[in-house]
């Protein structure tokens, strides 16, 4: 983890793990070589160790797991090349100053030398970005345009993110003057003008030579998938399974919008006329944060000591209004101490101030607990039976995400969500996630569209009409989401499949139990499971079902 930490700042930053809180990391093509050597040399000296218990055992298959992708990522020339709308250096690098202490002058005289450190670390991602290029080794055009926006938002003088983050420098209550400040506005108007410098280079030597075609072909698609996942999956099945489980999905929105409305009311009828419904509305973001609040400790209170093991210092979760307008809700979780807790964000787009709640309920759960904020803070928690690296750094999307989407499906079937409205608001979402499967696999391997969606191969054109046909979301933040999807391959389908993962997981156990006679107790399932942390489904279907007869006892 020590060396994890100096290779990877940012990382460090997020996992609370301090010393490295004004670095950045090199993006350069040394910076990356290094993390993978890094990398193979850890997998090197884990396959050399002997286990000693089953904790061992896992730790052993989930690093090499983990860190065998991380090199396999490496050598097929990935790492090199990120550029997406959401997930890569041009949002990163901004991003971790969302993390970081704003309490005392120490912490803005952090703030101050990492934002003079930023420069750096933008410098040797265009150094990286050109070397992949140099291989032919391009993104999308879709990706470089949309990242030329965001670049340029961030080098807009007064306005930039890193103008106002500074102007509002209150350490101890007070604005810092004198060498601090002066250092503050310099380091601000350094990180700007790096990313003025990277939108040139995006425009002038990257765009002209992108690619206009999104799909990134499935050997690229495989190998991303099970960097997700954590499971090899058969691509074909599980596009066909997301056709059918959309339609599920569907039907069952039309039952309830019955319910709600009478029948023959459509799913976008009931969800328009919940909308204007006074009772179900927020009108400002405060109003938005308190809501949040208070659902989050109500399930948190509710469910310790009943559904859920939940250790004393994750029953703290804060809900937040996020410093940016992107239109997400995220999670990030707690520093390994909980001297920072786990927070609940939601980055509200501007000119946005009025909430449903029956919309968003849904998403508390998904992003508090039992969702995020339980997985990730029970993780956390376990210093005596998981090593850090275990705690802390090893996040697999599919557990992740898939357990966000189980956990919202388990409070419907905990009585959470018996308001028909609120049950919409689930389906909506796992419409939308179930729609996603068929939209990044169909796309970026080249399938065959439905003749309903316009048969032949699907293509963005394709893919816009069937997002806006099974998603109730503002156009604007529909058209971020496909860009989104296209441009960062197999992550999006990884909640749905992730889901589906955990629940046959889930029925394995049951059976597993059942055949020996037992019942089966979910809570310790849950407990067991959780305790075993973020590693790859596969890893944690043999942890589970590969164990001795008494695996799931209490």
């Amino acid at each position: 983890m020590t060396r994890l930490a100096a290779l990877d700042p940012i990382t460090a930053t997020t996992l609370g793990l301090p010393g490295h809180d004004d670095e950045m990391p090199d993006l350069s093509p040394a910076g990356h070589l290094g993390r993978a050597e890094a990398a193979m040399e850890a997998v090197a000296k884990v396959a050399g160790t002997d286990a000693v218990d089953d904790v061992d055992a896992t730790t052993k298959a989930a690093m090499a797991e983990r860190l065998g992708l991380e090199a396999e990522l490496y050598m097929a020339g990935e790492l090199g090349r990120e550029l997406n709308v959401i997930s890569s250096p041009v949002q990163q690098l901004r991003e971790v100053f969302d993390l970081m202490a704003t309490d005392t002058v120490e912490d803005w005289e952090t703030i101050a030398r990492r934002m003079a450190a930023l420069p750096e670390a933008l410098s040797g991602y265009q150094e990286s970005l050109r070397a992949a290029a140099a291989e032919g080794k391009v993104p999308a055009v879709r990706q470089v345009e949309a990242c030329i926006a965001q670049a340029e938002e961030l080098a807009e003088p007064e306005s930039s993110f890193f103008d106002t983050f500074v102007a509002g420098a209150r350490p101890q209550g007070a604005e810092p003057s004198g060498p601090l400040a002066e250092e503050l506005l310099a380091g601000a108007a350094a990180a700007r003008r790096a990313y003025g410098e990277l939108a040139v280079m995006l425009r002038t030597e990257l765009a002209p030579r992108a690619t206009p075609r999104d799909a990134v072909g499935r050997e690229r698609y495989e190998l991303w998938s099970r960097y997700f996942l954590g499971a090899s999956i058969d691509l074909d099945e599980t596009y066909d399974w997301g056709l059918e489980e959309l339609a599920r999905v569907t039907a069952e929105q039309e039952a309830v919008a019955a319910r709600l409305y009478g029948p023959g009311t459509t799913p976008e009828e009931a969800m328009a006329r919940l909308d204007t419904e006074p009772e179900r509305l927020l009108h400002d973001t405060a109003a938005l944060q308190a809501w949040m609040q208070e659902a989050s400790d109500r399930a948190i209170r509710e469910l310790a000591d009943h559904q859920f093991d939940i250790p004393e210092p994750v029953r703290r979760l804060e809900c937040r209004i996020a410093p940016t307008q992107t239109g997400g809700i995220y999670y990030t979780g707690p520093s390994a101490d909980f001297s920072r807790p786990g927070r609940m964000w939601w980055s509200v787009p501007e000119g946005v101030t009025t909430f449903s709640t029956w919309r968003e309920l849904t998403t508390v759960y998904h992003e508090g607990v039992p969702g995020h904020h339980l997985q990730i803070g029970q993780t956390a928690y376990r210093s005596g039976l998981l090593n850090t690296w275990r705690r802390l750094a090893c996040w697999v999307s599919g557990h992740g995400e898939g357990w966000a989407l189980y956990a919202e499906r388990l409070m419907a079937d905990l009585g959470y969500l018996d308001d028909p409205a609120d049950h919409l608001g689930m389906l909506d979402g796992q419409r939308l996630r179930a729609a996603r499967v068929v939209l990044d696999i169909g796309v970026h391997l080249g399938k065959t569209a439905p003749e309903a969606w316009g048969g032949g191969v699907w293509d963005a054109a394709k893919a816009w009409e069937f997002l806006r046909a099974n998603a109730t979301m503002d156009e604007a933040f529909l058209a971020f989401e496909l860009d989104r999807y296209l441009g960062w391959p197999a992550q999006a389908p990884s909640y749905k499949v992730g889901q589906r993962l955990w629940e046959q997981l889930r029925d394995a156990a049951r059976d597993q139990a059942q055949a020996r006679g037992e019942s089966f107790d979910l809570r310790a399932f849950h407990r067991r499971a959780l305790d075993i942390g973020s590693v790859g489904l596969d890893v944690l279907r043999t942890a589970i079902l590969g164990r001795n007869e008494d695996a799931l006892r209490d």
